[in-house]
C-alpha cells in the first residue's frame, strides 16, 4: 500500500461487496517488528496495526505510526507473554519482580477466571494500558489481546463493563473458518480444531454484548487457524475465499522471525489479487 494509495470508503453498508482490514499484530514489539509494519503499510496492504504499550519499541512505534497517519493503530491489550504497564507492587498476582506475565496461556486462562482476587488488579492494567496508549494522542482505532485474550469472559467482562470509559468503539472478534481453513492449508489439526472450536464458543457470546453496544467489529477474522504461517501462498489462496462483507486478515509481520509473513503483505501478486477481484482495504474505523 502506497502512501497515495488508500482511501477512506464512502459507504459503510457492511454488504457493499468484500472489504478487508489487514493487520499486524505486536506493533511495539521490537525493532524489526516495527520496520516491517511500516514498510508493509507503505509498500503492500496493510491497513491497521495493534500496540504494545509497554515492549522494547514502543517508543519507536508511536513515531512511525505519527508519520503515517492512515495507519490505523488499536490497542494490543497484553496480559500473558510480555510486560505489565504497572509495577508489582500494584498487581502482584498478575506479574513477577521483573513485571512479567506468565506465558502459560492455558494456566493463564484459569488463573484470571478462578481467582476472583485477582479482577480487580486486571481492572487497574488494563485501564492503565488504555491509559498509556490515550496518552500517545493516537486515535483508537481497535482493540484486541495478545494471544485473544480480550475474549477470555473475565477480561470481556471488564471490557464491556468499562468501554464508555476505555473508548472502545471497534473491536476484534476472533473467530476463523474452519471449512475455509482446510481448503487453503494443511496439517496441525489439533491446533486448529481446538482454536476454531474455542473462539467460535467466545465469539458467540461476545458477539450479542457488541451488538447492545454497538462496538463495530468484522465478522469474521482470517490468521487464528494459521498459527504465524501467514505466508504468499495462504493470502493468495484466501482473497478469492473471502466473503461478502467485512472481514479482517491478521499476521505478525518481522524482518527476522516471521518474515514471510512480511513477504505476503508486500507481495505484489497479492496486491494484484486484491485489485483484480476488487476488495477494498479498509480499516476498522472506517466500519
Amino acid at each position: 500500500m502506497t502512501a497515495s494509495s488508500y482511501q477512506k470508503p464512502t459507504t459503510r453498508d457492511p454488504q457493499s461487496g468484500r472489504r478487508l482490514i489487514v493487520n499486524a499484530d505486536d506493533f511495539g514489539l521490537s525493532a524489526s517488528v516495527n520496520a516491517a509494519v511500516i514498510r508493509a503499510h507503505r509498500d503492500g496492504i496493510l491497513t491497521t496495526a495493534s500496540l504494545m504499550v509497554n515492549e522494547p519499541g514502543f517508543d519507536e512505534a508511536v513515531r512511525l505510526a505519527k508519520d503515517n497517519p492512515r495507519l490505523g493503530v488499536g490497542l494490543h491489550l497484553t496480559l500473558l507473554m510480555g510486560h505489565s504497564v504497572l509495577t508489582r507492587e500494584k498487581i502482584p498476582g498478575l506479574v513477577n519482580a521483573h513485571g512479567e506475565f506468565s506465558n502459560s496461556p492455558i494456566g493463564v486462562g484459569f488463573k484470571y477466571f478462578f481467582q476472583r482476587h485477582l479482577r480487580e488488579q486486571l481492572r487497574a492494567e488494563i485501564h492503565a494500558q488504555f491509559a498509556k496508549f490515550h496518552a500517545t494522542g493516537l486515535p483508537l482505532d481497535h482493540v484486541n489481546g495478545h494471544l485473544h485474550l480480550h475474549l477470555h469472559p473475565i477480561i470481556f467482562k471488564i471490557l464491556m463493563a468499562d468501554a464508555g470509559q476505555l473508548r472502545i468503539q471497534h473491536l476484534r472478534l476472533t473467530r476463523d473458518c474452519l471449512a475455509r481453513s482446510r481448503r487453503m492449508s494443511r496439517g496441525h489439526w489439533f491446533y486448529r480444531v481446538s482454536h476454531a472450536t474455542i473462539f467460535e464458543f467466545l465469539s458467540g457470546h461476545a458477539r450479542k454484548v457488541l451488538a447492545a453496544k454497538n462496538i463495530r467489529h468484522a465478522q469474521i477474522t482470517f490468521g487464528l487457524l494459521q498459527d504465524s504461517r501467514v505466508d504468499e501462498e495462504y493470502v493468495l489462496k484466501l482473497l478469492p475465499e473471502l466473503p461478502s462483507g467485512d472481514s479482517e486478515l491478521y499476521s505478525h509481520p518481522s524482518l527476522d522471525k516471521f518474515k514471510p509473513e512480511f513477504d505476503a503483505l508486500v507481495s505484489s501478486r497479492v496486491r494484484a489479487l486484491a485489485d483484480q477481484l476488487g476488495i477494498q482495504l479498509i480499516r476498522y474505523q472506517d466500519l
